[in-house]
């Protein structure tokens, strides 16, 4: 079986363990979102491949879901002191530890030797060996902004246009937002594999990760969303109960004016894009709800709470495409 995932970070980099688990002997190709890159301390970072990658590597913090196992913080020390102490300024507010730096480093000296980033990323899982192919969605700039609501009667910043890793860390998405656009990727092309990938597969699948800035900012380079409508396609929703299931994925989805429910998100793809659509025991009423018409939608326990139960996840959405493909 040949299974594609639009892959965000940590929602996404565990229920890709469960589907491993599930379907070991698949060909299992993850087009990662590289709209939230972003250049800190002169280095490109891409944070959602670097957590698939360490994730089904087996360096993955488990702690925090994101960053390397037992890393240590010596440079982003060195570098804050100074920071304080000479006149130059680096960003204080994103934690890079000392073995994340290295794949960064590693990345950047290969992005500025002329090699793309789908190659950097090719060379880099040659070391942590994930068990899937990770392509970036696109080796174009595309990155994700956040347009701030703000608001003057209020301390912090006031209406202006910030990248998304600055609203989302430094500023904990408090701020409410207004749009999120991802600048770049109406003229961006698919990295090298992508296309085929999707065209291959017997089934597409989107974890459940941020429908906004991970998925969202996937699909909207418009190449790589019309070759999934032409795909059978099931989701899994991140959204439990009415919140998200980890981050704030409800603060996303009040910046594009879609209701934080299971409902809602699978309504905001649409039966062009989704054709199945899993959701929590408590949100079931989705099943049977009109404005899915078009939408196969199934409920059962969604909580990822150990690798035995994203795998019955993942087991649910391969079974639901194979009814849906006949």
């Amino acid at each position: 079986m040949r299974i594609t995932v639009l892959a965000g970070g940590v929602g996404a980099a565990r229920f890709l363990r469960g589907l491993k688990a599930e379907a070991p002997d698949a060909d299992i190709t993850v087009i990662g979102n590289t709209g939230d890159d972003i250049s800190l301390f002169g280095l490109h970072v891409s944070p959602d491949l670097d957590t698939v990658m360490y994730t089904l590597g087996g360096g993955i913090s488990e702690e925090q879901g994101w960053g390397r196992d037992g890393d240590s913080f010596t440079v982003l020390g060195e570098l804050n002191a100074y920071s304080a102490g000479s006149g130059w300024s680096g960003p204080d507010w994103f934690n890079l530890g000392d073995k994340d730096f290295a794949t960064h480093i590693v990345r950047t000296s290969m992005l500025a030797a002329g090699q793309p980033l789908s190659a950097a990323t090719a060379a880099l899982c040659q070391r942590w060996r994930p068990g899937v192919t990770l392509i970036p969605m696109t080796d174009d700039w595309a990155e994700t902004h956040v347009v701030l609501a703000g608001d003057p009667g209020q301390p912090g910043p006031g209406p202006g246009t910030v990248h998304f890793q600055e609203w989302w860390v430094r500023l904990h998405a408090a701020v409410p937002a207004a749009d999120i656009i991802v600048e770049g990727a109406a003229q961006a092309r698919p990295a090298p594999g992508v296309l085929e990938a999707i065209a291959a597969a017997d089934v597409v699948l989107f974890p459940p990760s941020n429908p906004v800035v991970s998925i969202g900012a996937i699909l909207a380079v418009p190449a790589i969303a019309d070759a999934v409508r032409a795909k059978t396609v099931v989701g899994v929703s991140p959204i439990i109960g009415g919140a998200p299931v980890r981050g704030m994925a409800d603060a996303c989805l009040a910046a594009i004016g879609v209701p934080a429910t299971a409902q809602a998100v699978a309504a905001h793809y649409g039966p062009g894009l989704l054709n199945g659509w899993l959701v929590d025991e408590q949100d079931k009423a989705a099943v049977d709800a009109p404005e899915l018409a078009g939408i196969t939608v199934r409920a059962l326990p969604l909580y990822m709470t150990s690798l035995a139960a994203t795998a019955t996840i993942a087991r649910a959405a391969l079974d639901l495409a194979q009814d849906l493909r006949g």
